[in-house]
């Protein structure tokens, strides 16, 4: 049967097998293609066959590898062909490659595109050349016959890929003469010789050792072994983990506010800064960074951008902090889905040797969200409460399933992602939890009834000891927890967290306005146990002590030796406007600055003068105007490609058919537009017109907006206004019509 070109066999294919062809390689679409000879072109580039491949499995790529071995880039092979190299029946894997057009024609005339093997690499398989010599003998027979270094050294070649660099391969040397064992092979037709350093083992060896084109088991995807669990069991497991690390983060937005890091020269967090934050927070390096990325990545720190910049926490830190536990895991939650970045490469070194910094710029992925989504997935697709019991099964797992996905850290961002939800409580015991099920779906509110089902009851009762400390038998209500913060220092946190209350931490909680009666009311009222004598002791004779001396802030002050003339000032309706305050016979001072203070007492009739630290007489009048600096416009992020609608795909295939409709009309004399894109189009309107009056209908080649190049077959009904108008409605702009002719019957 004669070979079918892809062009031939798209025209054939139904419109919505073209329409599902679109929706899956994406790439055909954009442009959308002017008829299927450009849709075939496109389809068989190099990048667009390695991009069609990255979502197929093991199985269907081992098809498409035999289709290469069988020398379907080259000619047509039988299907029977291809199935003898796989080893099994291959209708299913055959059908995703034909729907892809990564194979086509019928199943006695498959062929792939050319462009398979460049994208596949020089070795389909992992196998070398053929040596027809071989096909005859008894390989069983031959490699019996092999010393154990022999064997060795075809087996390494046999795993792929099938050559190897060695000195050995430049001399000829007959068996007897032979010394090292490529040396025997070569002499024994075994291996052939590339160039003087290089050798490669001849395909039908690669087969007879492996015992197969593919070796045994390696088609079937892995099993995945699961612990089964309730799913409120592994619910509540991971919401432990969760709280523990919106502890962590609370602490770092805490820290940071008091402290902001530098950001390093060339952007990140740098060691010591991290070794820091690691320490203050008991976890390690790992765990610290993970927290640091998510902290930024939620828009709760951000890099000051000043002349000495730092991480400083934003202005959404405080909202965080006062919202539900539910709704602060949400926020981190959907910000690691979503993070563009890969927290895990930090401490590594990048392509340079050097170290990757937390925060920099070298941890962004864009395509890191997609990652995350494709393994959560496939937990999600397991049981419910069913959790993997080990990654590196998973990460089997999902290597079968795409092993052209994710470059050199596909394995390791399995890893990573395990980890980090893990940490976050979006994974527990190995299984997703029924929150993160809901966040997959993206079905928030049902995601935070979830964690709230999971989440401990907040409790509203402390039990006082006697030797000070206050122990919390779980989660405390908000307002409990903002209190016991203020009054008492964590001493040990966890599911059951232990404060402890001293004289610093009583003073601290007076600092910010509390009583001693507040504070012994408050413990009165949440206190399960008695209050101990001593706690009342101490906060009685620390209330005692603190206040006597006081301090204050202040913007601009008045001086004057005269107090009469103080004591005008202060009678003047100028002093409320600006706050005075006396507060020695010759001092007043006001909040507000000192040139507002000025010029509202020259307004009033006074003449008072500046000065400056060292008392003499300055001007501090306003050099010009000055503009606020402009906010900088958020960065962006980089989203998944757009996803081509259902009735984007059958546009694009309508306009398709019309092209292919156009190019196999067989057309007569044609006018073209003048060459260089001159303005006159009078022979065009002229044969247009002639075409509306005989009613006949006219092939045309125009460029549409974007620049595309395409062909339609138009019955024009209307010429005019520099527009030609279609019997179905179809319009196009004279000026964009390339050339046109008649239809010939």
């Amino acid at each position: 049967m004669p070979a079918t070109s892809l062009a031939d066999w798209l025209r054939a294919e139904s419109d919505d097998a073209l329409a599902e062809l679109l929706r899956t390689r994406r790439d055909l679409s954009t442009p959308p293609p002017s008829d299927s000879t450009v849709l075939a072109t496109r389809a068989g580039t190099p990048g667009s066959v390695a991009r069609a491949c990255e979502d197929l499995d093991t199985f269907t790529l081992a098809v498409l590898e035999a289709c290469l071995l069988a020398g379907a880039d080259r000619d047509p092979v039988p299907v029977e062909e291809v199935a003898k190299l796989v080893g099994t029946d291959v209708a299913a894997p055959l059908a995703r490659l034909r729907a892809r057009v990564l194979i086509w024609g019928p199943d006695d005339a498959l062929r792939v595109p050319p462009a398979a093997r460049e994208a596949l690499g020089p070795f389909p398989a992992g196998l070398g050349e053929s040596k027809p010599s071989l096909a005859d003998e008894d390989l069983g027979a031959r490699l019996a016959e092999l010393s154990d270094d022999e064997r060795g050294v075809l087996t390494a070649l046999a795993a792929g890929p099938p050559i190897g660099r060695t000195r050995d391969a430049g001399l000829d040397l007959p068996l007897e003469k032979a010394g090292t064992p490529v040396q025997k092979l070569l002499a024994r037709g075994l291996l052939l010789r590339r160039d003087d350093q290089t050798v490669e083992l001849p395909r039908e060896l690669g087969i007879a050792v492996r015992g197969g084109a593919f070796a045994p088991g390696t088609l079937t995807e892995p099993e995945l072994p699961v612990h089964p669990h309730q799913p409120s069991t592994l619910d509540e497991a991971a919401a432990g983990e969760a709280m523990e690390f919106l502890r962590h983060t609370e602490a770092l937005l805490r820290a940071w506010s008091a402290a902001p890091p530098p950001v390093l020269k060339s952007g990140g967090l740098g060691v010591r800064e991290l070794k820091k934050l690691a320490k203050d927070l008991e976890i390690d390096d790992t765990q610290a960074i993970l927290v640091a990325e998510l902290a930024v990545g939620a828009g709760l720190v951000a890099d000051s951008e000043a002349s000495v910049p730092e991480w400083v926490p934003t202005t959404l830190t405080d909202s965080w902090l006062a919202s539900p536990t539910a709704q602060r895991w949400m926020t981190l939650a959907q910000a690691w889905l979503e993070l563009p970045r890969l927290p895990g490469m930090a401490g590594g070194r990048d392509a340079k040797d050097k170290p990757i910094a937390p925060l920099s710029e070298d941890l962004r992925r864009p395509l890191a969200p997609v990652s995350r989504r494709r393994i959560l997935t496939a937990l999600a697709d397991l049981p419910p409460g069913a959790g993997v019991k080990s990654v590196d099964e998973l990460v089997a797992v999902l290597a079968w399933r795409a092993p052209r996905r994710g470059g050199r850290l596909r394995d390791e961002t399995v890893r990573w992602t395990m980890a980090e939800a893990s940490a976050l409580g979006i994974v527990g015991l190995g299984g997703v939890t029924t929150a993160t099920r809901a966040l997959l779906a993206d079905d928030r509110p049902g995601a935070v009834e979830a964690i709230l089902d999971a989440l401990p009851a907040p409790v509203d009762r402390v039990l006082l000891q006697a030797d000070l400390t206050v122990v919390a038998p779980g989660p405390l209500e908000p307002e409990l927890a903002a209190e016991m913060s203020a009054v008492a220092d964590v001493e040990s946190a966890g599911h059951a967290t232990v404060y402890r209350i001293t004289e610093a931490s009583v003073r601290r909680a007076l600092d910010t306005g509390r009583t001693a009666d507040e504070l012994h009311a408050l413990f009165k009222a949440k206190s399960a146990t008695p209050v101990p004598q001593g706690l009342s002791y101490l906060i009685d004779d620390v209330a005692r002590r603190h206040g006597r001396l006081r301090g204050g802030v202040a913007a601009s002050f008045l001086r004057c030796d005269d107090e009469a003339l103080l004591a005008e000032v202060l009678a003047h309706p100028v002093a409320a406007e600006h706050a005075l305050r006396l507060i020695a016979p010759t001092v007043v001072i006001s909040p507000d600055p000192l040139h507002e203070v000025l010029a509202a007492l020259r307004g009033a009739g006074f003449a008072p003068a500046a000065e400056g630290p060292d008392g003499r007489v300055v001007d501090i009048r306003p050099g010009g105007r000055r503009l606020p600096a402009k906010a900088r416009a958020a960065r962006r992020s980089p989203g998944e490609q757009a996803v081509l609608t259902d009735d984007q795909a059958v546009r694009i295939v309508s306009n398709l058919r019309a092209g292919d409709a156009a190019s196999a009309r067989r057309r007569g004399s044609a006018v073209r537009a003048p060459v260089g894109g001159g303005a006159d189009t009078s022979a065009t309107l002229e044969l247009l017109s002639r075409a509306t009056l005989e009613r006949r209908e006219v092939w045309i080649g125009f460029v549409d907006s974007r620049g595309t190049a395409s062909q339609r077959v138009v019955r024009p009904v209307r010429v005019g206004g520099g527009v030609l108008e279609g019997e179905n409605n179809e319009r196009y702009s004279l000026h964009r019509i390339t050339s046109a002719a008649i239809v010939e019957d």
